[in-house]
This record gives structure tokens, C-alpha cells and sequence, in this order.
């Protein structure tokens, strides 16, 4: 496989490269098609479909690449239609495509370039989640290969692409529960950890929400938390129950959210966005389906899970968000109707997703389109 790496002694903000917002045009998304039998119960069937259904969806607006390894292309054949899906054979260990993919930068020629970060599985041997990951930390080279793109290398610092948000103006958001967890970076300080962001990302102002979403097991992923609308503007997972462990979380990143401004000196502009009223949870015939490996974190019946509707996708002229069979998934529709009401709602069927550790978020990446454009 030829890859075209960039000078490692460079960075993107030396090459006057920066990550775009979400919301800005993108070229396309990726996407793995799911297979481990410990986070995807019952031979990741159900799970097939809900990704089937989300790449489909995101394919009427832009590329589709989905990641497969050559054991499971006919079942991604079968349920697959569109011939703006690509499916590339690879092998993987998840379907975490936000988490294990390249970051992508661009630059205000045309040009666009991907960073491979350090993959440990969310905490390596501190906490992570399972410990055989070495063909998931291929996937940024493979990806950029397939694309033409060159990228830089930035390990061995450790990220995943769900513990950042950018507005593409100077600004991002992230968690300290999470970059500052002992299974990331331990030898790096806080300042440090800082200045990789900058020259990486090329952002000039990092905010630190305190907490990401109650049990979390990605250590408070911001992209369960809040995330841009647009630069100067925020959603932010909320709920009104003082009982509930998520209200201190939520309200503490409301107040620091309010006294704080971004790069640019803006006051931000904070829509809250309600968690599902009733808490979503592990059940015993979920637990019969999977089939956890040595080393790979288990759950548990009654555990809680992560919940979020912050946890949407913004595809081109469209929203993927998560629909839970709660009465807030209602809610959660009409809110993001009015922050993004030039896009598609699309609701999806999205437990399943929920139950293998994440959301719609965590399974897309965005690839930027390399010129930039307005806001979609």
C-alpha cells in the first residue's frame, strides 16, 4: 500500500492547515461495517441494518466510504444499494469510523490532508476497552491511501476524533475527563496537551468542559456532550432532574459555557438539548447476544447507558440523529428543526447502537470537501 506521508518535523498549522466544522461541506463520510461479537450482540445482524440505514441516508447527500473486512462484504452488499457507497476491504476490530479514522485538515488552496493520532482503545492498559486493536490504528493510512490524501503522523499522542468539536474558526471543545484520563496521555500536561491541539488543529482557543455524559466509557467524549451549531453557538446535553447524576455534569457546563467567549470574542449562544426522559439500560437478552473476548470490557444488565442526542451526525443538507423510543425523541427533532432548518431531520432507530457503546456520531467521520464552502 503506497502512502504519501507529510515532513514529520511539520505540522498543519505550519503548513496553514486547520480542521473545518462539521458543518461545513464535506467531500464524503466513513464508515466500518460492525463485526465484533462483543460490542455487536447477536452476530451484529440488527446492527447491520441500523448502519446499512445511516449509510444509505448519508449517501443521497455525499460519498459514502465504508471500511469491510473481505469476510463480511457480502453481507454489506446485501443490504447496500447506492452506488455512492465505496466499500474498501480492510480489516478492522470495531466500527468506531469517528474514533479510529483520520482527522482531516484543509487549506484554503484546495488542498486537503489527513492526521493520524495514537489509537489505544480509550485508556490502553489503564482502562481501555479491549486490547488487541492493531488493525484499527491502520485506519487513517488506509483511508488517506484510498483518497489520494497525504497526512501527518502525530503519534504518539493519543485521541479520537469524538473527544473534539471545532467550529473551524479558532475554537474547540472537548472534556477534561477525558483528555486528562490516565489512559491517554499521562506524561503530557495540560498545557502541553494544549499545543498539540493548536498545532494539529489549528485552533488558537480550547474550552474544557469539566464532565462529558454520565457513564460514558469513552471518559466523556465532548461528542456526547455539546457540539457547534455554528461558530458562536452550542447544544449541550441537558436535563432538568436534579436527581439525576447527568444535572451537575450538564449544569456545570452551562455555567463555564456562559462565562466564557471563543476565539473570536463571541458570547456563545447555548440551545439545551435533553437527554431521553427515562434512562436507557442493558438488558439481560442484550447480554445474551454478545460474545466478550479476554480483555474486553463487559457490561452488565441494568447498567445505564450513554444516551445523547447530541450524539447526530451532520451529513450534507441533513441531520442523522438518534431515536430512542423515548417521548424526548420528539423533542430533541423539533429542537434541532430550528437550530439547523435548512437540513433534513432524519431520525434512526439508533439502540442498537447505544447498546455497542456509542451513537451515529461515533460511527461516521466526516471527510471534508477541499475547498471551502459555506455552511450546510
Amino acid at each position: 500500500m503506497k502512502i504519501s506521508k507529510t515532513d514529520c518535523l511539520r505540522t498543519p498549522k505550519a503548513d496553514g492547515f486547520y480542521m473545518p466544522g462539521e458543518f461545513e461541506p464535506h467531500e464524503g463520510t466513513l464508515m466500518i461495517w460492525p463485526w465484533r461479537p462483543g460490542s455487536w450482540n447477536y452476530g451484529a445482524k440488527a446492527a447491520r441494518t441500523a448502519f446499512a440505514e445511516i449509510a444509505e441516508a448519508i449517501a443521497a447527500y455525499e460519498q459514502v466510504y465504508l471500511f469491510v473486512r473481505p469476510q463480511d462484504k457480502a453481507s454489506a452488499q446485501e443490504l447496500l444499494s447506492s452506488d455512492r457507497i465505496h466499500l474498501i476491504e480492510a480489516q478492522t476490530e470495531d466500527a468506531w469510523a469517528r474514533d479510529t479514522g483520520a482527522t482531516f485538515v484543509i487549506n484554503n488552496q484546495g488542498g486537503r490532508r489527513g492526521i493520524q493520532w495514537e489509537f489505544n482503545a480509550w485508556g490502553g492498559q489503564y482502562d481501555g476497552l479491549y486490547s488487541h486493536f492493531e488493525h484499527d490504528r491502520e485506519v487513517p493510512e488506509r483511508i488517506c491511501s484510498f483518497l489520494g490524501d497525504s497526512f501527518y503522523n502525530a503519534r504518539p499522542f493519543v485521541l479520537e476524533g469524538g473527544s473534539i468539536h471545532v467550529d473551524g474558526e479558532g475554537t474547540l471543545l472537548t472534556t477534561e475527563e477525558c483528555l486528562l484520563s490516565p489512559g491517554r496521555n499521562p506524561s503530557l500536561t495540560r498545557a502541553e496537551i494544549e499545543e498539540k491541539l493548536r498545532q494539529y488543529l489549528s485552533v488558537e482557543k480550547i474550552i474544557w468542559l469539566p464532565f462529558g455524559i454520565y457513564n460514558d466509557e469513552t471518559n466523556g467524549h465532548i461528542d456526547n456532550m455539546c457540539c457547534f451549531v455554528k461558530p458562536g453557538e452550542v447544544l449541550l446535553a441537558w436535563t432538568d432532574d436534579e436527581n439525576d447524576p447527568q444535572y451537575a455534569r450538564s449544569r456545570a457546563a452551562f455555567d463555564l459555557l456562559s462565562h466564557t467567549v471563543d476565539a473570536k470574542g463571541r458570547s456563545f449562544v447555548i440551545h439545551k438539548l435533553p437527554i431521553p426522559k427515562h434512562p436507557i439500560c442493558i438488558t439481560e437478552e442484550d447480554l445474551l447476544g454478545y460474545d466478550f473476548e479476554a480483555g474486553e470490557d463487559q457490561r452488565e444488565t441494568g447498567e445505564r447507558l450513554a444516551a445523547s442526542y447530541i450524539n447526530f451526525y451532520l451529513a450534507n443538507h441533513c441531520v442523522l440523529l438518534p431515536r430512542f423510543g423515548d417521548e424526548n425523541d420528539t423533542v430533541a427533532a423539533e429542537i434541532l428543526g430550528k437550530c439547523f432548518p435548512d437540513r433534513r431531520i432524519l431520525p434512526v432507530d439508533a439502540r442498537v447502537i447505544l447498546t455497542g457503546g456509542g451513537n451515529i456520531h461515533c460511527i461516521t467521520q466526516q471527510i471534508p470537501a477541499k475547498k471551502r464552502g459555506n455552511r450546510l
